[in-house]
């Protein structure tokens, strides 16, 4: 390649550049050296002396002059870098989209909700539950699910998304327990779901906006950190029903551009339950006057 910067290498220089700064020399089995670092994490002629590639090699890749890397030298980095899972899966992802080896984009975000999904939120009540987009803007959401996310509806429809809500929205810094925790997962789970399209102007906005009003988020955002998740468990303490510790699954939706349904539970006959029980008991939260009770954004 030539000195220019490839475009489409960019962004796997990120997250090379991002994940090596999570490791440190003692975990990989390298001496930590006497005085400073510059950089905190392993250095570049470190991490290449681990994957078996000159440095010159490693730079340009980092620097997204080398566009063209062997599955082998991808392998190589990934277990250098030990990375595992989301995190293994996502460098493979970066590295055939910055050699052009797949063109492939994901398929342009559907913010329209299907009436059958329409249905399916309406058939789990009382659970709570939700439909969002492929970077998390709330879609659609039985009266539960309404509930289950206080003051998310002042907002409009275009901002109601669940990782901007964590980080401005007042209620949204309390609802979750510990909160911190709660974030993490959600910048990881933003990384994951970005896919081969880091450039997609939905993400892009969201991501500006975090950047700038956030430092916690550009902070976790920098990390690189990748999870994307199907399910788990998150502790409420909720401002109508009190604490909760719900479990959750995320359903994927076919032919929609990335949209997810997430459905919470809890254990029946728990203090839990009878809690997540008390969403369905009231109206939806500050549901205006004509509109149905099962809400499509």
């Amino acid at each position: 390649m030539g000195a220019a910067t490839d475009v489409r290498g960019t962004e796997l220089g990120r997250y090379l550049k991002a994940r090596r700064a999570q490791i440190r020399p003692e975990d990989v089995g390298l001496p930590g050296g006497a005085g400073l670092r510059r950089t905190p994490g392993l250095r570049r002629e470190e991490l290449a002396a681990l994957a078996g590639v000159s440095v010159d090699y490693y730079i340009r890749l980092e620097r997204g002059r080398e566009t063209n890397p062997s599955i082998a030298v991808v392998d190589a980095l990934g277990r250098a870098l030990r990375l595992r899972g989301d995190g293994y899966e996502r460098l493979h992802e970066l590295a055939e989209l910055a050699s052009g080896r797949t063109s492939e984009l994901p398929a342009c975000a559907d913010h329209a909700v299907r009436d059958s999904v329409l249905r399916v939120l309406e058939s789990v009540r009382p659970l709570p539950a939700y439909v969002v987009s492929r970077y998390n803007r709330v879609l659609a959401a039985n009266p539960p699910g309404r509930r289950l996310l206080p003051g998310l509806w002042d907002w409009p429809e275009h901002q109601r998304n669940v990782t901007r809500y964590l980080f401005l929205h007042p209620v949204g810094r309390t609802l979750y327990e510990p909160w911190e925790d709660t974030v993490a997962l959600s910048v990881a789970h933003l990384r994951a779901v970005a896919g081969a399209d880091p450039d997609n102007p939905e993400l892009t906005t969201l991501v500006g906006e975090l950047v700038l009003k956030s430092p916690e988020f550009a902070r976790l955002w920098e990390r690189y950190d990748v999870c994307e998740r199907g399910g788990g468990q998150k502790k409420f303490r909720h401002p109508e029903v009190g604490p909760m510790t719900l479990t959750y699954e995320v359903m994927r939706l076919a032919r929609t551009g990335g949209q997810r349904m997430v459905v919470y539970q809890a254990v029946p006959g728990t203090a839990d339950e009878e809690a997540m029980l008390g969403l369905e008991d009231g109206e939806p939260a500050r549901r205006a006057e004509g509109e149905p009770v099962l809400h499509r954004s």
